[in-house]
């Protein structure tokens, strides 16, 4: 028996009622499905093992909403995709491990990875369970519940996803082909695809964004708000906060409803912002038209919302902020930390704090080289700032360090001929935004980019496979007319 979340962080048991109607649901999806001819029928030419390695036609690296979304859209398109992620069954991505919101920031009508398919999306989901009046009530989608509808995604569309599978490198070979080795709990193996997808999340082209003051800082003293931890492990204590974003608060609440003593939120401005710049953007000709932009527009739209700065969600802040305990310290930039004692020492412009331990919320970064499966790669991919130079006052280290994408997510090289194969993998993950826009890691267009790569990789393996699919053509020999179907005149 499975459990849904529902509204208000109440907890249903999916039986009864919900249980029908979830089966139900179940039932049209599938009818719509097969009216829609998905999956379309195979048509990619056998691949032969190589030395006992399989060749895959294509690999999916990450199994959260973005590798999902893109194994369904290739299906569609009659491409079959394995999907490989290092977490147990059940808990990829971060939803039920490191975030740590109670609901989802974005409006509960947008339609995520439903890719066009009305029974598909959470709407559909909910509602088959709860009802419609639930959905009416309903603000913002719990995190928890969004995740059982991930779970529910993957099984109703057939994604083939092999947990607790860490991807330890990538290999691309100047053959059309990509090696991939693999740590599973059986063992050490190798696997060969025609081309690979990084549906690797926020973090997954690098790591957190350490700032200098906590370098070299013993570990028990402070974490980064994306880290696994025991936030249990704070009751009593006196904790700070680094950041004012989304994370920030969401690190700062769960501590004040473990038990901590304090919460000081250390925030660099003099004040929150107020507008989420981002939600502006959000159009359809945005969402179609951001790639073909010249690199002025892109560069000068994606620094405005960077500057501008997302304000954290308002639900997010008041969960903060209905704590006595909680306090909003401005103008507070940390200039340096000191463990003193049993205590830190962290000081700021406006005072010194004497706290007990440290959350930084400051981000992600891209840094190849923070990751050891991409040694290959690492060295000749090319970023933003290796070809172009923004105006000045708009200089941007997030955008610049970006990966220059291709018209179809395809990594590139910084030197031609430098490394073959390179534009077999595919960037599907947030560091593509620049590039693209906000389709591939983020909930709104997620759909859009999903549909935009597969149906993109069927054109480039048909052009591959063009003499397989010719020759398959010369040998069609299915009759229309047996030739008795008329008498001549």
């Amino acid at each position: 028996m499975s459990v849904a979340h529902a509204p208000n962080d109440t907890v249903f048991t999916q039986g009864g009622d919900a249980a029908a109607g979830l089966a139900a649901l179940e039932r049209r999806l599938a009818h719509d499905l097969v009216c829609l001819g998905w999956p379309a029928k195979p048509w990619m030419p056998p691949q032969q093992a190589e030395a006992d390695v399989s060749v895959l036609d294509v690999a999916i690296i990450g199994a959260g909403q973005a590798g999902l979304a893109v194994a369904a859209a290739l299906a569609q398109q009659g491409i079959r995709a394995v999907v490989f992620d290092r977490a147990p069954r059940d808990l990829e991505g971060p939803w039920a491990t490191t975030a740590r919101m109670e609901t989802l920031r974005s409006p509960k009508e947008l339609t995520g990875p439903a890719l066009g398919l009305p029974a598909l999306t959470f709407r559909a989901w909910f509602e088959a369970q709860f009802g419609t009046e639930a959905w009416a009530r309903l603000d913002k989608i719990p995190r928890l519940q969004w995740m059982d509808y991930l779970r529910w995604y993957r099984r109703v569309m057939a994604v083939d996803v092999r947990n607790d599978t860490t991807v330890t490198a990538v290999r691309p070979r100047a053959d059309g082909k990509v090696a991939l080795d693999l740590a599973t709990p059986g063992g050490s193996h190798r696997v060969l695809a025609r081309r690979v997808v990084l549906a690797t999340g926020r973090d997954g082209l690098g790591g957190p964004a350490l700032p200098s003051f906590v370098q070299g800082l013993d570990r028990r003293w402070w974490a980064h708000s994306s880290d696994a931890m025991d936030y249990g492990a704070l009751k009593g204590l006196r904790v700070g906060v680094v950041g004012a974003g989304s994370s920030a608060m969401d690190s700062a609440a769960t501590a004040l409803e473990a038990g901590a003593h304090s919460v000081d939120l250390l925030i660099r401005r003099d004040d929150l912002p107020r507008i989420n710049k981002s939600k502006g953007a959000g159009v359809p000709g945005l969402t179609q038209g951001h790639f073909d932009l010249p690199d002025e527009l892109k560069w000068r739209l994606r620094h405005y919302i960077n500057v501008a700065n997302v304000p954290p969600p308002h639900g997010s802040t008041l969960r903060v902020s209905r704590h006595p305990n909680a306090r909003f310290n401005f103008g507070c930039p940390v200039l340096c930390v000191e463990a003193a004692d049993a205590a830190l020492e962290v000081r700021t412009p406006q005072r010194t704090f004497d706290l007990d331990f440290l959350i930084v919320s400051t981000g992600f970064k891209i840094d190849w080289t923070a990751r050891p499966e991409y040694a290959a790669i690492a060295p000749h991919v090319r970023a933003w700032k290796d070809r172009f130079v923004p105006a000045p006052g708009q200089e941007d280290a997030e955008l610049a360090d970006s990966p220059d994408l291709g018209a179809l997510f395809q990594l590139q090289e910084k030197t031609a001929g430098s490394c073959p194969g390179l534009d077999r993998i595919h960037c599907f993950c947030y560091p593509a935004t620049l590039s693209h826009g906000a389709v591939s890691g983020d909930i709104p267009a997620i759909s859009d980019g999903a549909r935009r790569l597969a149906s993109g990789m069927a054109s480039l393996f048909y052009s591959e496979d063009f003499a397989y699919h010719f020759a398959r053509l010369e040998a069609y020999d299915d009759p229309e007319l047996l030739g008795n179907e008329w008498v001549p005149a």
